[in-house]
């Protein structure tokens, strides 16, 4: 099937596409679409003018195709590197071959299947991509980070080391975590809830940002919400909390601070080696 058809297909009730003796072919035509790069849980807006500060859009009946596997589908033994795996059958990890031009590096990494994983990725031991997740050229997933299920991360962006780019699934219509082009996200970084993270932008390690954060711009006197502008550089940082009883303990909440925006300076510090590639 084509994405035309397969949109035609999923896009109807649970209980129809489930009943429909076709769903076997529609769902592996789906990990095919999904893997070669030809679906996209989300996508940016192709109205919108290149090179700018685009829109993104969600595919909704995508993830609804998605969790249509979920429901269709038995828990069932899987084999393992040493043990086997109990999941839901629909998906499966992911195989590679020499001609997929993705490095898995051996320790314990897995993909999958539904997941597209483009040539020149790096996955470094052990980290996880997780279905409907989009990962694109020249990207490094560095050791324990996690790329959650329908997370769309652009080209040349480095996941550091239990770098979390949160999923989602439910509700359909919710945007996932997107990551643009040359983005380096730090050590321990945690990234949930639909957040935007634009291109080249940096986050230190450390910063969390969910659908509800604040951002403070100290460059430009101003607070972003649910994105991250480009070339920021975004450091931990705290504000006072609230209240007679925060002041008189010393409290502080968690606030994320663009200190500056990137320069040559910051381009040196964030890059990759190329050696290591």
């Amino acid at each position: 099937m084509n994405p035309v058809d397969l949109k035609a297909f999923y896009d109807r009730a649970p209980e129809a596409i489930q009943a429909d003796p076709d769903l076997s072919r529609a769902h592996h035509a789906l990990l095919a679409a999904l893997e070669s790069g030809a679906l996209r849980a989300a996508e940016p807006d192709p109205s919108e003018t290149a090179g700018g500060q685009g829109r993104w859009t969600v595919n909704v009946w995508v993830k609804q195709a998605i969790l249509t596997g979920f429901r269709a589908t038995r828990i069932e033994a899987m084999d393992g590197p040493g043990w086997p795996f109990f999941d839901k059958s629909a998906y499966p990890a992911r195989s590679f071959n020499l001609e997929s031009g993705v490095r898995l590096v051996p320790g314990g990494s897995s993909v999958r299947r539904g997941a597209f994983v483009a040539k020149g990725v790096v996955i470094m031991p052990p980290a996880y991509i997780n279905v409907g997740a989009f990962v694109d050229e020249g990207t490094m997933v560095d050791s324990h980070a996690l790329v959650g299920s329908c997370a769309q991360v652009g080209k040349r962006v480095h996941l550091s080391a239990a770098a979390q780019v949160g999923g989602v699934l439910e509700p359909a219509g919710a945007r996932p975590v997107i990551i643009e082009d040359d983005a380096f996200v730090g050590g321990l970084v945690g990234l949930f809830e639909g957040i935007l993270v634009r291109k080249r932008a940096v986050l230190a390690s450390g910063v969390v940002i969910t659908g509800s954060t604040v951002i403070y711009d100290l460059v430009h006197g101003k607070e972003w919400v649910r994105e991250v502008p480009e070339d920021a550089v975004v450091v931990p940082g705290s504000r006072p909390a609230k209240g007679e009883f925060a002041a008189a303990h010393g409290l502080h909440l968690a606030a994320p601070v663009i200190v500056k925006y990137r320069d040559a300076r910051t381009n040196a510090s964030t890059a990759l080696e190329g050696a290591l590639r």
